[in-house]
């Protein structure tokens, strides 16, 4: 019973029998109201309190220390290939369910390629994975696909999605992230190079504040600057707050499975999690400078769009006190830009860089007041000077988006009463939630002249400590869910007392510690997982199992699931082998239509053009702009860019067959593809069906298959007097538009 429901029955009660004069009645009435009074009352005073922090509470499943749980022995030697069958099988046997039987290797290969590349595998790999007869031609596979370059960029976006990646700040004028394409890259390398997950932690936490600070993990520290950002606050002191918030947010959401915003404000109503704890782990990143604030490491390269702003002659001539303070305000100091740029290069540090909207509006401002031609000519020269240099400065540096801080102090941290900015309550120090029972951090004083406090550092070490009960847990679930759709725990970002149970928790502690012992890394649970008998399974449903396991909760057969949006997009351009494997660099921008652009505040702003080789790239290098999201992204359920995104949930709409059949993408590409068959095999329709259904499907057609499409195409010559290549172009817009090619399994 919230406040509002029990004044409502209050109410309520009280008039009940209010027009009646029998006392016994009226007493009665008193009693009443007074005991909802109380109770009312009681449950307000227990909402206020401080959530209880006990032994109840740390027993929480998620709380307790992880211990290697012994592999149940009671299987047969057959059943299992490693402990994850072992598990699997325990609980099946209990519930009197039989696993699937083996997939067939057509759809296993299909499975692995898509789960590890997020590509289709080629006509050529399925048929030497056919002819090959080893018991170990699997593993082989999987070893493979773990050494492709492409298993970065596959593993990279489940990861983007998890730290609110995007490219631009959102709100109205929502300016490009400059530089910020790095992290991504930073991402998709540190997956292909297997680096151990709490190094990865480190370098994106604390990558400044390393014993060795390297170009890398300064990258890494991008991740701060990922959310959204107001340019132009009303309340400058909450909004600070707001992007404090998010940090403490998606760090403890990302890394540690908790739930903590609510105790922003009170205290956490359903987890123990007070409000002191949320201001303790924000005091870890309370020094940090904010998102576009001018610092000692930042530049502020000029954008000089509007330098050719036609000079209006009637303008009268403009105060030169007037221009000298606009040009300090382009500068931003009283240094010019080539002093500034000299200091930055001279110091060779690996700088933050932003973009500020409103320096082309000043210089449009000086065009217009009949400044000489050639001092704009000037600015417009330094500007190109700027860019050269910063994106390519002496010395092998490169500009990265990354994190700073304000220096060796940080500022005092207080509990603010309903989080408002303005309300400072207790102070508090850096700690970590108390339900974990972990000492205060030990953080040494920093050196005189550093750059930063150390917290974060702090915060780093604590999250990959081997005693930490929830970072190992909830990085394997999240492998878990990336391979069969689901995570051991359904509710990836939340570990507390709400988020759901896991299905198997001496399995996910048993991965847990694998994923310890074997140094954190993740090339090698993904072999574990791949390699079990349940990874293997066929999807195939059978009644036993459907009466009493619905919902696969114990995982009697492999779930199916729908391609991403990414995994559908790059399988249309590798089909058609139109696909460009070019690896890193700057986002590139696919084609998007006036009327998707007329939804910005200024239409096409920041929306650039992509040559068609670009634009064939794969879909983790598409600009992301907050704003401007593609719609064929948005339709098939692709991620929240505002916050972290543990979860694509995938629906079906009509839309999402409206635009497979309409959409400009695919019938472009099945023209394309249309065109490859042609080439490839000659122009008789029976082998242009074949060829295109074994690319499009990953497997060898029936020849039932082959005559329904070769009657199709039939069928448009002669009822609807379409010739014969447009008939086979329409034949591979169908075939794109199949369930089989959208769908594992």
């Amino acid at each position: 019973m919230d406040y509002h429901n029990g004044m409502s029955m209050i109410r309520r009660t009280f008039l009940f029998g209010s027009r009646t004069k029998n006392i016994a009645v009226v007493m009665l009435r008193k009693s009443l109201c007074l005991t909802l009074v109380l109770v009312l009352f009681s449950i307000t005073k227990a909402w206020a309190q401080e959530p209880a922090v006990n032994d109840t509470t740390r027993a929480h499943w998620s709380f307790h220390p992880i211990q290697r749980p012994p592999v149940p022995s009671h299987t047969q030697p057959t059943e299992q290939r490693n402990g994850i069958d072992a598990f699997i099988i325990s609980r099946l046997r209990q519930a009197g369910l039989q696993p699937a039987p083996p997939a067939e290797k057509e759809v296993l290969l299909r499975r692995a390629y898509y789960d590890l590349t997020g590509l289709p595998p080629t006509t050529g790999n399925v048929n030497a994975f056919l002819a090959d007869r080893s018991p170990l031609a699997f593993e082989f596979i999987v070893d493979r696909l773990l050494a492709s370059p492409h298993y970065g960029e596959k593993w990279a976006r489940h990861w983007l999605d998890l730290v609110r990646y995007a490219e631009s700040n959102s709100y109205e004028r929502d300016n490009a992230k400059p530089y910020v394409w790095r992290f991504r890259d930073y991402v998709i390398r540190s997956f292909n190079d297997d680096k151990p997950y709490h190094h990865f932690v480190r370098e994106q936490l604390a990558g400044d504040e390393l014993e060795q600070v390297t170009p890398d993990t300064m990258t890494a520290t991008g991740f701060y600057r990922l959310g959204i950002w107001q340019d132009e606050p009303v309340d400058h002191i909450q909004e600070l707050y707001e992007d404090l918030d998010d940090l403490v947010r998606t760090t403890a959401e990302v890394f540690l499975g908790l739930a903590i915003g609510c105790a922003r404000c009170h205290h956490h109503k359903l987890d123990p999690l007070p409000q002191r704890d949320y201001y303790r782990l924000l005091a870890f990143f309370h020094n940090v400078e904010r998102y576009g604030v001018r610092s000692r490491r930042s530049v502020h390269a000029l954008s000089v769009r509007e330098v050719d702003a036609p000079v209006d002659p009637e303008r009268p001539p403009i105060n030169p006190e007037d221009l000298q303070k606009d040009l300090e305000e382009i500068q931003g100091s009283r240094k010019s830009i080539l002093e500034q740029l000299q200091e930055t290069m001279d110091s060779q540090d690996y700088v933050q860089f932003q973009d500020e909207s409103n320096r082309p509006a000043i210089l449009k401002k000086y065009a217009e007041n009949n400044i000489l031609r050639n001092r704009i000519h000037l600015y417009e020269t330094l500007g190109r000077v700027a860019r050269s240099l910063l994106d390519n400065p002496p010395g092998g540096g490169r500009p990265v988006l990354c994190v700073t801080e304000r220096g060796a102090d940080a500022p005092a941290t207080h509990v603010l009463a309903r989080g408002n900015a303005h309300a400072p309550g207790e102070e508090v120090a850096p700690g970590y939630p108390a339900v974990l029972g972990f000492p205060d951090p030990e953080i040494e004083p920093s050196a005189p002249g550093a750059k930063t406090c150390g917290r974060r550092l702090a915060l780093a070490n604590w999250i990959v400590s081997e005693e930490n009960p929830l970072t190992a847990r909830v990085m394997v679930n999240r492998l878990w869910q990336y391979h069969f759709g689901r995570g051991l725990v359904r509710s990836p970002n939340n570990f507390g007392l709400q988020g759901e149970p896991p299905t198997h928790p001496e399995l996910l502690d048993w991965l847990a510690s694998e994923l310890v012992t074997g140094g954190w890394k993740l090339k090698h649970m993904h072999r574990k997982i791949m390699l079990s008998k349940s990874y293997q399974m066929q999807s195939l449903a059978n009644p036993a199992g459907l009466a009493r396991d619905p919902q696969n909760d114990l995982l009697w057969r492999f779930p199916m699931r729908r391609l991403t949006i990414e995994e559908i997009r790059d399988s249309v351009l590798a089909v058609n082998q139109s696909i460009n494997p070019l690896l890193y660099g700057p986002s590139i921008y696919p084609l998007v239509s006036d009327e998707v652009k007329a939804g910005q505040s200024v239409p096409g702003n920041g929306w650039k053009d992509s040559t068609s080789a670009e634009r064939n790239r794969r879909s983790i290098y598409i600009h992301t702009k907050r704003s401007l999201v593609l719609p064929l992204i948005e339709t098939f359920d692709g991620p929240d860019l505002d916050t972290t995104c543990p979860v694509r949930f995938s629906t079906v709409q009509p839309t999402q067959a409206l635009a497979m059949i309409n959409g400009e993408l695919f019938n472009r590409h099945a023209k394309i593809l249309a065109n490859h068959a042609r080439r490839t095999v000659g122009n008789q329709v029976p082998r242009q069906v074949e060829f295109v259904l074994q690319g499009v499907l990953q497997r060898r057609p029936s020849q039932q298959e082959i005559e329904r499409g070769v009657r199709l195409v039939t069928r448009l010559q002669k009822e609807y007097n379409v010739d014969a290549g447009l008939g086979f172009d329409h034949f591979c817009l169908l075939a794109f538009n199949l369930n089989e090619f959208v769908y594992l399994d």
